[in-house]
Parts: structure tokens; sequence; C-alpha cells
């Protein structure tokens, strides 16, 4: 894999961790605010999910910190415990984000729909990578006697091919989600102006490791593209 392959990937990892902690210290300050409605963010869901016409949405809690998300498949919004009982506007805007993503789930959002398409192929994806780098680390000479070194650049490159597409494509549905759930809570009166900041402030810190892990992604594909160009100029 070479040097250049460790700093790349070290450095968006660093960044990468940058962000989330500034991301949970900003979760962590606003949960200490309490929402002028007191609302959980459990209610604040269910009321989201009820003013835009959704009723066979389930609203859960599970275990974890920020492990928030929507399951189109089994139509569950679930929610961190930290969220699903919290009353303030951190709670608020995650559970209002996350119930963003059902909302394009029922009006069938084009890109929310592709990336769904697209999450078995990057599942593929990174297990055939899991399996060349065990083969690179484990394998020696016999990994690449077995696969050909020009051969597993350009399955890299494929596969990296689709995390890329796929962080692209997940950049505009959490996007939207955040400006959904931020309209709905504004419109709605669920947050005061100064709460309004705060659950902006939360979303945009979130939004920020989708866009770390997508430009990490396509460094990455150029790294690999760049080798293998490289490798045939020998």
């Amino acid at each position: 894999m070479g040097l250049g392959y460790f700093v790349v990937a070290g450095f968006f990892m660093l960044v990468g961790w940058i962000v989330s902690a500034r991301m949970k210290s900003k979760f962590k300050e606003y949960a200490g605010v309490s929402l002028a409605k007191n609302l959980t963010g459990a209610e604040v869901a269910r009321l989201m999910l009820a003013d835009n016409g959704i009723h066979d949405v389930t609203v859960t809690s599970v275990e974890g910190e920020l492990t928030d998300n929507y399951n189109p498949t089994t139509k569950i919004v679930n929610l961190s415990e930290g969220v699903y009982q919290g009353r303030n506007a951190a709670a608020a805007a995650v559970a209002s984000h996350e119930c963003g993503h059902a909302v394009q789930h029922a009006q069938a959002y084009h890109m929310l729909q592709l990336r769904s398409a697209l999450v078995p192929i990057q599942n593929l994806s990174a297990t055939v990578m899991n399996y060349i780098f065990m083969a690179m680390i484990f394998g020696g000479m016999f990994a690449h006697s077995l696969l050909p070194w020009k051969t597993a650049l350009l399955v890299m490159i494929a596969c990296y091919g689709v995390f890329a597409l796929f962080a692209l494509i997940t950049l505009p549905v959490e996007f939207d989600a955040s400006r959904r759930a931020l309209a709905w809570v504004k419109t709605r009166n669920i947050v005061t102006p100064d709460e309004y900041g705060m659950a902006k402030d939360a979303l945009k810190w979130a939004a920020m490791t989708y866009v770390v892990a997508a430009i990490g992604a396509i460094t990455m594909l150029l790294y690999y593209v760049m080798m293998f160009l490289g490798s045939n100029r020998r």
C-alpha cells in the first residue's frame, strides 16, 4: 500500500476525529439548555411525522450516543437515549433531522432512493476491500501471485469509486433532511430564535462529518488512480 496511503488515510482520520469531537462538544453544550416547549426528542419526532401525514413510521429508542438513524426498510426512526428523552435544542434538531429522512422516504426523494439502492454495492465493496487488505498484510508474495498488483489496483479503484459515489450522494440527502428539519421546527414554533440557532449549529457540525468523509473517499480514489497510472509508466 505504501507510505502515501497511510499518510493520506491518517490525515483524514485525524480531520474526521477533530470534526467529530467538535460535533459532540456542540451537542453536549446544547443538550444542557432546556427547550422552552419542554418537548422530548421523541415527542418532536412524532409531531413532525404527524404534521407530514406519516402514520406508518415508528419512533423508538436505541442504545449509544449519536446512534440516531432512520431505517427506510423497517420504517423506524431510531433515536439514541439522550435524544429520545432529551428536552433540548440538540435533541429536537436530531429528532427532526431523522424524521426529515422519513419525509424524504414518504415523498420518494430521488437521492434517498439512489443512496438506498447503492447500499448493497457499498457493503460488497467494503467486504472486497477488507479481503484485499488482509491478503496484502498477511499473504505477502503469495497474495501477489494470486492477484497481480495492477489487478488489485483496479479492484481498489472500483471499490473507492463506489465509496466516493455513495459519499457524494449522501451529502444532498443529509443536507436536505436538515433543511426540512430546520424549516419545520421554525414554522411549527418548536424552538425559540435562540434555540433555532443552536439546532442549526448542531446540524451543521453533523453535516461536516459527511463532508469530510466525502472528501476523504474522493482523495483515496484519486490516490489509487494515480498509483495505477504510475505503475503503467514503469
